[in-house]
């Protein structure tokens, strides 16, 4: 028999302290009747003795201190699961919101998850296509990483994510893969258009979507994360798929968390978010990974958009400790219309070496892509002197290593968001671009792998020269 209060005691902003408790756990979810006969859900963030503080997930507007009835169901807060939520759209909480039948679970999970015991974790090795060049090519992602993408404010973020979800895929026959999306405090606007864009070209049927607007309540928020990461293990480890997990935008998650903090009235750390930023922040990203025994993985793609720029706010910053890597999109480029705007000198990809080489991608993909990062960042540096100076005051070589850049900027980076550039592909584009070199120059190279690879394209140059 489920136990019912009439003792609730005050309310700010989404929290509602109830008095006289027994029995109440950390974490329990719970049903608030409110005067006018509609139930609102909440789940228990503190309990001291019988007084229970409990967040409301729909917000605490209109409701009736002496009039609410709430009651305590004594179990955390659960997201039915069965195959049949690939395909399918919910909210923030895991409720349907496609206009799709409910979902018959095969089973209820908590949504907070079970941690990988360390011992029993595989180490990432296994290559994952995007289809971007400056991810397949340059820092490449693999199975079970983290690899967040730093953005900033009008930066088409937005647009990168879902050529994300459209085109990754692993490489080798028999694998299933499939793409979980949760978006947090996005404007309708740009919940239609990832729904619109993944349903148009067909990629939605191996996809999950959850979505929590910028007008749902900010408590719903924390919630999101975690209900897409349990169906996401639920993908991964029970139905033996390798799923891309994307978070956007982190930053707004974060903002909620500051938010319900500041409720609480919690000591504040770094610009008022909470001394356990990093700590939750970690229970997040902490869920991707490969399991031995397992064929299924969880791969994470996180999204944050870093105020005014600033790489040293406290979410990029603490997100780059735990994460491993980052792709940085620069203003820069996206002003003079490359798309997408990918920053490749500081980004990085710290696993790049793992899941690349003869049986992977290709026995050339390490040496080529040491050999054009060096040259395109020597081709920046001439870029930056011809601004200062002028173009008739730099040498032939540096003449020569600009064209590149200005080349690599205008076919290798921006390929737009609709190309879908097979890993093989991307190789064979390095090396036409660095055909512009002498063998002698390619100093990153192999002279092996020069012999094998460069002969045609320099045939190609001098067919079009």
């Amino acid at each position: 028999m489920l136990k019912e209060y009439r003792t609730v005691t005050e309310i700010a902003g989404p929290l509602m302290l109830v008095e006289g408790v027994e029995g109440a756990k950390y974490g329990q979810i719970v049903d608030i009747e409110i005067a006018d006969g509609s139930t609102r859900h909440g789940q228990i963030l503190q309990v001291e003795a019988d007084k229970v503080l409990v967040q409301v997930f729909e917000g605490t507007e209109g409701i009736d201190v002496d009039n609410s009835t709430v009651r305590f169901l004594g179990k955390p807060m659960e997201l039915g699961v069965s195959p049949e939520i690939l395909g399918r759209v919910f909210d923030g909480t895991g409720r349907p919101k496609d206009d799709g039948p409910a979902i018959i679970p095969q089973k209820r999970l908590n949504i907070n998850g079970n941690p990988i015991n360390p011992y029993a974790r595989d180490y990432p090795n296994e290559f994952i296509q995007t289809g971007i060049s400056t991810i397949d090519g340059l820092n490449p992602l693999v199975r079970g990483q983290k690899l967040p993408i730093f953005s900033g404010s009008g930066l088409p973020h937005d647009d990168i994510t879902a050529q994300l979800a459209r085109q990754a895929t692993v490489l080798g026959e028999g694998e299933a893969f499939a793409v979980v999306f949760a978006a947090m405090g996005i404007t309708f606007e740009a919940a239609q258009f990832f729904i619109n864009d993944l349903t148009n070209t067909g990629a939605i049927e191996r996809a999950v979507l959850f979505i929590n607007l910028a007008n749902d309540p900010a408590i719903e928020r924390i919630a999101t994360p975690r209900v897409a990461l349990t169906a996401a293990e639920y993908l991964a480890f029970e139905e033996n798929m390798h799923v891309l997990v994307i978070l956007n935008d982190m930053t707004n998650y974060c903002e909620a968390l500051r938010q319900i903090s500041a409720a609480r009235k919690e000591v504040p750390g770094r610009r008022g978010y909470p001394g356990y930023l990093y700590t939750d922040l970690a229970t997040i990203y902490e869920r991707a990974g490969r399991v031995k025994g397992r064929k299924g993985s969880i791969t994470q793609v996180p999204v944050l958009t870093m105020p005014e720029d600033d790489k040293t706010h406290p979410v990029p910053d603490l997100t780059g400790y735990i994460t491993e890597g980052q792709i940085i999109m620069s203003r820069a480029l996206h002003r003079k219309a490359v798309a997408p705007p990918v920053d490749v000198l500081p980004s990085l990809s710290r696993l790049k070496d793992k899941g690349i080489g003869s049986g992977k991608t290709r026995e050339d993909h390490a040496d080529l892509y040491n050999q054009l990062y060096a040259a395109y960042a020597r081709g920046k540096e001439a870029q930056e002197l011809a601004t200062i100076l002028g173009e008739a005051a730099l040498s032939a070589e540096d003449q020569k290593y600009m064209k590149y850049a200005n080349e690599f900027e205008a076919k290798y980076i921006s390929q737009g968001y609709y190309e879908n550039r097979s890993v093989f592909d991307t190789l064979d584009l390095g090396w036409k671009l660095l055909s512009m070199f002498e063998d002698s120059e390619l100093k990153r190279v192999d002279p092996k792998l020069i012999d094998k690879y460069m002969p045609q394209f320099r045939q190609t140059q001098t067919a079009e020269s």
